[in-house]
């Protein structure tokens, strides 16, 4: 049987059988979608707030959430809706925030290594249910909403909406856009050349990329991702580090074709955000119409002046040199990861120095080991910010970039805060993270509540 057809059974057999979430949520004091047991409505009682914001916590506090809104909040006793069931949180000072969110993952690419994802022998079920563990963790590590910049995420998404997979919001692009040999171009060598009957490959098949050369093929695969259902199109504009066949110098699409994406996106009223490094990369982004930056490590000082006159959002990730890597010593991919290390310091400078818009996101990718750091990943943060200031990035700034997709965000309603009126997506933290961010770093301990929709996935203190 062919790939694409396995794409499509495998699919159809999982939405058949529930997609039953994982036993260990069990252990976590959930239902195994984290609703049948959640109450319609749910007071914490006695808590300090960051509210997404502030750089302080609040007094001592209420709040009452009544279905998935924050209803009220307030230092005095709040009384509950009659004839309703009332979960009582008793938080004992504790802190309550809002849920975290990552502006860059790859949820079908996190976990399994590119032989693993792109092989014809690895099983649509091993592909999805590996997304679906990932998508799970991702909300037990706190992290209530994910811009997903790559893959096939629109079933996960609609099953985690319906309530039968456990996992955050998502905010999904499709395939990633590529030009021929580009960021987002999967083949190998002995797959070329590309003819009109060539048929599509692994990467293709699977929505990890979308391979369009020329302005009519970009302007195609850019309505194709938002018939899909993307709410905003990711570009592969400059080299990558994981990709195999271009350097990271390199510059991908002209402006006229990134120009094409960026009409297409704006009469479905989202944008494009693009991946790229270097400076001649980014500028031809922003001339095109571009809205975001993803990535920007190898930036100069006048590709970030160009950014904050133009009004361009970067969303960058806290890559440094930890002594480990993913690509053996010596390679291709660890040299240009090495090359885009020596410039994440100089971006965060600039970053603040012309005081552009920065949302934060992990982009990590390739293993389940890496990926349970994602705490560890906004901790990063501290070389460059305070801790508030990172907390306020991580929710409120974040959830601010996310709007970006206009009438395509999937999730209408206040994100990023705790506020009322606001979107229920919240974590109760055993500790100050303004005072401790590291605390993230454990969520398993220090997030003792997981709220996300007005519905508990975690309550220790039931």
């Amino acid at each position: 049987m062919r790939f694409r057809d396995r794409l499509i059974l495998g699919f159809v057999l999982l939405v058949l059988l529930g997609f039953t979430a994982k036993a260990s949520f069990a252990q976590s004091q959930t239902s195994p979608a984290g609703q049948s047991s959640s109450p319609s409505t749910v007071l914490f009682e006695n808590v300090q707030i960051f509210n997404g914001t502030a750089e302080r916590l609040s007094a001592p506090s209420n709040v009452l959430v009544v279905g998935n809104t924050i209803q009220t909040i307030s230092t005095d006793s709040i009384p509950t809706p009659s004839g309703t069931s009332v979960t009582r949180i008793n938080s004992e000072g504790r802190v309550l925030m809002p849920g975290l969110i990552d502006d860059h993952v790859h949820i079908f690419m996190a976990a399994l290594s590119p032989d693993l994802l792109l092989s014809s022998e690895t099983s649509v079920d091993t592909l999805f249910k590996t997304a679906e563990t990932t998508a799970t963790g991702m909300l037990m590590r706190g992290f209530t909403s994910v811009r997903d910049l790559a893959g096939p995420v629109f079933d996960l998404k609609k099953a985690i909406d319906a309530g039968t997979v456990v996992g955050p919001r998502i905010w999904p692009s499709g395939a990633m856009i590529s030009q021929t040999g580009g960021h987002g171009d999967f083949r190998t060598l002995d797959e070329l050349p590309r003819t009109p009957t060539t048929p599509l490959s692994q990467g293709e098949l699977l929505g990890a990329g979308a391979i369009a050369d020329g302005v009519d093929e970009v302007l195609r695969a850019t309505r194709e991702q938002l018939m899909r259902g993307a709410t905003q199109i990711k570009l592969a504009a400059g080299g990558g580090v994981s990709s195999s066949y271009d350097p990271l110098d390199v510059s991908q699409y002209t402006e006229a074709e990134i120009h094409a994406a960026v009409e297409a996106a704006a009469a479905w009223n989202t944008y494009v955000t693009v991946h790229a490094y270097t400076p001649t990369a980014i500028q031809t982004a922003i001339r095109a119409g571009v809205k975001c930056i993803d990535h920007g490590q190898l930036m100069d000082e006048e590709t970030a002046k160009m950014m904050a006159d133009n009004d361009i959002w970067l969303s960058t990730q806290p890559f440094i040199e930890t002594g480990s890597s993913l690509y053996p010593e010596g390679s291709p991919n660890r040299i240009k990861q090495k090359q885009m290390f020596e410039g994440t310091d100089v971006a965060y400078g600039l970053a603040k120095k012309y005081n552009l818009k920065t949302a934060w996101g992990t982009d990590q990718l390739w293993s389940a080991e890496e990926l349970s750091k994602q705490g560890e990943m906004l901790t990063r943060m501290l070389r460059w910010y305070s801790a508030p200031e990172v907390l306020k990035m991580a929710t409120s700034t974040n959830a601010a970039l996310l709007d970006l997709s206009g009438p395509r965000n999937p999730y209408p309603g206040r994100l990023g805060v705790v506020e009322e009126g606001a979107l229920a997506d919240l974590l109760l933290v055993n500790g100050n993270p303004l005072e401790n961010l590291r605390l993230v770093e454990d969520p398993t301990q220090n997030f003792v509540v997981i709220m996300k929709d007005g519905k508990l996935y975690k309550n220790l203190l039931s």
